[in-house]
Parts: structure tokens; C-alpha cells; sequence
């Protein structure tokens, strides 16, 4: 790294030039226009600036507010050179971004350690800038080795209740992306909208804790068999609860309210409209739209018409509005989504 020393005067510049070598075992780079040293820096970052006050083309005031205002050139001392010692000078100078000043004629010993002090200062700031930044990405590696760790823990969650449920792998990979599809055309953050898709597959991890008799059962429940079924949402927000994870944090969310009704008809909690969160709001229209349109031991699939029309014809009943009809203006992709996720190819795939 150089150090740049902008002065019209050649015979200041060799003098200066000079002056450095003593101080510093940096090359010096100069130009007598400063015109032409910004142009310089554009494709270079000199270690330090040394500017003269009184230039024809530009000032050394106005060259160092041109200079600070480069990219990466902020924190790079400078020190302006001048007979000028009016405070009004060295007050623009400084609210330019100068950063020391030497007058003339040039005293070389005090010379020396002014460049030598700035070029230590800088030393250590640009060292301690590399450490910020190699411990900004080892922060960055470690959390996402964690995040890696929380997505094949929620997959294999999900693909323990897939060996208790007759719902497969591609309904799960179905409705995540549903769930996720809905997000983004509610314009919901980019964070949010990963992670549902990560997290709603664990909608019904609670299932783990029903029996089989219900869970397999081919035909209809009855009214106490329904009611055990229904303690899957309850069960599945305990499962999850207590995690320090935003993650699970919201598959808990996602398993307790995605049987939540928007008129407040639905369970465990009975809420209803807005009271309703979000994801689960979405995860509800996802995962009704896929099952309806799904095979089932106790039911033939309906077509994908008929399952739109019936979150359309419950929309504001069973269904959030908002939901619904961001799930519709999506049609095309939804039907992308279900044409690229077949149950036969999708069964035991990761989620």
C-alpha cells in the first residue's frame, strides 16, 4: 500500500516524497493534479493522504471531501499540509474529513512521527477491522451449522409421524410449499416465509401421541373418537414447547392453532379471526387444500377445482380471507406445486 501525496508544486512534491522515505518504508505515490489523484483512487487505497491546502484545480478541502466521499476510503488518515493556520481553515479541513495537520515549512522530525503515529493507527484499525470480520464469519458458519442441525431435526419430527399417519412425505413437501407460496404473496418478510416452510411440516407431530386405532381408523370417528383425535394440536404444542429455537418456536405455534377455525368455531382454543396466528392461519389452508385433494384410506381425492372451491366457499368461515385468496391469485404455481410432487415419486423424500 502506497502513500498518496497530492501537491501542484514539484519541487514540494520531491521534497515530501523525500520526507517519507524517511519516515515510512511505504512507497509514495504523487501527482501534481488532484484531478488526477482521484482517479487514482478509484482502483487504489492509499495507506495515507498527504494534501496541500493551495491547488489551482482543487483545493485541498474540496479534494479530501471528493476522497471521503469513495467507497472504502472513509477511515484513511489524512493529513493536510498548508501555511494557513486560521482556525477557519482547519475547522473546514476537519469537517472535510482531514485528520491531522503539518504547516510549512516542513519540520522533518515532527514530520516523521505524524506519519509514523497515523500509519500505526492505521495499521491497528485495518487489523482489528479483519479480526471483526473474521469473526463475523465464523459467527456466521457456526449459526448456520446450527440452522442445518434444526432443519434435519424438524425433518426427521416429520418423518417419525409420517410412520404413524397415512398422510405421506409428498403431502407434507405439498403443503410446506402451499404454506410457504401464501406467505410470499401476503408479502411476508423472506425470514418468515423460509421458515414456515421449514416449520410447517411439524403441523401434526402431535399425532405421535394417537392411538392407532383412530389414526388408522378407515372409516369415519365417531364423536369420542374425535374428540381424541383432535388432542393431536394440543399434544403436538407441547412436544415442541420450551425450545429456545425460532424454529420450533414456530412449528409450536403452527401445531396448536392450525385447527383454529377464523369464525372461532374451531379447536383447542376456540379463536378466532386475527387472534389466529399467522402461520397458522396460512398452514390451515395449505394443508385442508392438500389433504381434500389427496387419497385417503376413507376417501377418493377430489380434483384440485373442487378443493379450491371449497376454501373459497368456507373462506371467512373455516378459512382467513386474506389466506385464501392469496392461495387463488397463485393458482398457476400451485398447480405447479402439486404436478411437481406426486405422492408415488415424494413417499420417504426429506422434507
Amino acid at each position: 500500500m502506497a502513500i498518496l501525496i497530492v501537491d501542484d508544486n514539484t519541487t514540494n512534491l520531491l521534497l515530501l516524497a523525500q520526507l517519507v522515505r524517511g519516515a515510512s518504508e511505504r512507497p509514495a505515490t504523487t501527482f501534481e493534479d488532484p484531478v488526477d489523484a482521484l482517479e487514482w483512487c478509484e482502483d487504489h487505497t492509499p495507506e495515507l493522504v498527504l494534501v496541500d491546502y493551495r491547488m489551482p484545480t482543487l483545493s485541498g478541502v474540496e479534494f479530501i471531501s471528493l476522497f471521503r466521499r469513495m467507497p472504502g476510503l472513509a477511515d484513511v488518515p489524512i493529513i493536510m499540509i498548508t501555511t494557513e493556520n486560521e482556525a477557519r481553515v482547519r475547522e473546514q479541513a476537519r469537517e472535510a474529513g482531514a485528520t491531522d495537520f503539518v504547516a510549512k515549512p516542513v519540520e522533518a522530525n515532527e514530520f516523521r512521527l505524524r506519519v509514523r503515529n497515523l500509519l500505526q493507527l492505521n495499521e491497528a484499525r485495518t487489523l482489528l477491522a479483519d479480526r471483526a470480520l473474521l469473526l463475523q464469519r465464523e459467527v456466521a458458519a457456526a449459526t448456520a451449522h446450527i440452522a442445518d442441525r434444526e432443519r434435519e431435526l424438524v425433518t426427521r419430527l416429520a418423518r417419525a409421524a409420517e410412520y404413524r399417519d397415512p398422510e405421506t412425505g409428498a403431502h407434507l413437501h405439498r403443503m410446506a410449499q402451499y404454506s410457504a407460496l401464501i406467505a410470499r404473496q401476503l408479502d411476508c418478510p423472506p425470514q418468515f416465509c423460509q421458515r414456515l416452510l421449514e416449520a410447517a411440516p411439524m403441523h401434526d407431530i402431535g399425532k405421535l401421541g394417537t392411538p392407532d386405532y383412530i389414526l388408522l381408523k378407515p372409516g369415519r370417528l365417531d364423536d369420542a373418537e374425535m374428540a381424541i383425535m383432535r388432542q393431536h394440536a394440543a399434544h403436538g404444542a407441547h412436544i415442541l414447547a420450551g425450545s429456545a429455537s425460532p424454529l420450533m418456536q414456530l412449528g409450536e405455534e403452527i401445531a396448536r392453532c392450525h385447527h383454529e377455525r377464523f369464525n372461532g368455531s374451531g379447536y383447542p382454543q376456540g379463536l378466532a379471526g386475527a387472534a389466529i396466528p399467522l402461520s397458522a392461519r396460512i398452514v390451515a389452508v395449505a394443508d385442508v387444500f392438500d389433504a381434500l385433494s389427496s387419497p385417503r384410506p376413507y376417501k377418493r381425492a377430489w380434483s384440485l377445482t373442487d378443493a379450491r372451491a371449497f376454501l373459497e366457499e368456507h373462506s371467512g368461515s373455516h378459512f382467513c380471507p386474506d389466506c385464501v385468496a392469496a392461495f387463488v391469485r397463485a393458482w398457476a404455481e400451485v398447480l405447479t406445486i402439486h404436478a411437481s410432487h406426486p405422492d408415488a415419486e415424494c413417499d420417504g423424500e426429506r422434507i
